[in-house]
């Protein structure tokens, strides 16, 4: 493959309700340009992704002419949840090298936090109020801390992992969130931090879940050698599971699928685990991390708290991973959140955080309960 990320444009990620995600996106979109030094004219694709749930101010399609583009050759809205982002790169890739399109933007925006709500009442009734949703509502099962509470009990249940893996996971993250000032979560975190903060949904803590923010990342994605000026970003590989699960008694309710799609990145790029200089993944809750670990095969064996308390993913680690502070430190703002640090990372733009020579990233993106894997290998061009 030769097509390459070669723009990058991000907004401020905002605590403070009142932006909405078409200022959002427009914004991002217009940093993107600037990036890649090419203006509106010059990009004939657009893929739009948007948080799930139907939302009276949902970024879709209509962004193109709200954002100012026309005469596209590519235009769509994709959604696959935590998935969506990997999913637009894939797309966007298989359009330029079929010849369907040159430039192509991705843009993600979302503005959860409103005035008199928590963020988590946006994301509280995702997934809708019938069948097996509707049960989980009238038993107060809202949103997806508590679903992801009854993973991480499964989790330690099969894996033999315990609560204090999560804490580990949770102070690593804060520790590189230190470094990124993007990061809206920027104080520093240990042990005793971790332990004081509230229980939400056991064995989750606050401090296990991600931030929300309003915000908006676009990415630019072409084969054209004269767009972009920074370094250009090759994507080798992607690779993508759905294992469409029924969660009925007799089947594995939460794992499996993500291993496949890794193989099938580092396939496609022809490179193994033991390349990857640094890994983004999604990590909307602290066990995220540990499950994807263990299951993309990024431990060498090792047990994912093992490896995490070892220092592995920290600054120095063997592989250092979500390098931004993550959604649970940095930002949360679904598949983009990976993507922009590896991005940034890759570019030799991490600052204080910066891993020395970083040159490959895997990128790693889940969608609903674990039930869509999305994996992406990225290699700076020599």
């Amino acid at each position: 493959m030769t097509t390459a990320l070669v723009g990058l444009g991000m907004t401020a990620m905002s605590l403070t309700p009142g932006a909405t995600p078409l200022g959002l996106a427009c914004d991002a979109a217009a940093a993107a340009l600037a990036d890649a030094g090419i203006a509106h004219a010059d990009v004939d694709g657009l893929l739009v992704g948007s948080s799930q749930g139907v939302r009276p101010d949902r970024l879709g399609v209509a962004f193109a002419a709200q954002g100012g583009f026309s005469d596209l050759r590519l235009l769509e809205h994709v959604e696959i949840k935590g998935a969506t982002t990997i999913a637009m790169i894939q797309r966007a890739v298989l359009a330029i090298e079929s010849g369907a399109a040159r430039t192509v933007m991705c843009v993600f925006a979302d503005a959860p936090l409103v005035a008199g709500k928590g963020a988590g009442s946006t994301y509280a009734l995702s997934g809708g109020q019938s069948g097996a949703r509707g049960l989980e509502r009238a038993s107060g099962v809202l949103g997806s801390v508590p679903t992801y509470a009854l993973l991480a009990h499964r989790w330690m249940h099969v894996s033999g992992g315990r609560p204090d893996d999560l804490r580990a996971v949770a102070t690593t993250t804060r520790s590189w969130a230190l470094g990124n000032p993007d990061a809206v979560v920027r104080t520093p975190l240990d042990d005793e931090g971790y332990l004081a903060s509230p229980m939400i949904s056991d064995p989750l803590r606050r401090l296990d879940c991600a931030r929300p923010v309003n915000g908006a990342v676009a990415v630019i994605v072409s084969d054209d050698p004269q767009v972009g000026a920074q370094p250009r970003l090759v994507v080798r590989g992607t690779g993508r599971c759905h294992p469409v699960r029924h969660r009925r008694a007799g089947a594995e309710s939460w794992f499996g699928g993500g291993r496949r799609a890794v193989d099938d990145a580092c396939g496609q790029a022809g490179m193994s685990r033991a390349d990857l200089d640094v890994a983004q993944l999604y990590d909307p809750f602290s066990v995220v991390t540990l499950m994807l670990l263990e299951e993309y095969g990024l431990t060498d064996g090792a047990r994912a708290g093992d490896f995490v308390r070892a220092g592995e993913t920290g600054p120095g680690g063997k592989l250092p991973t979500n390098t931004g502070g993550g959604q649970l430190s940095g930002f949360y703002l679904q598949g983009m959140t990976p993507l922009a640090e590896a991005m940034l990372q890759l570019r030799g733009q991490g600052g204080a955080r910066q891993v020395p020579d970083a040159a490959t990233a895997l990128v790693g993106g889940i969608g609903g309960r674990a039930d869509h894997h999305a994996a992406m290998i990225l290699e700076r061009a020599a």
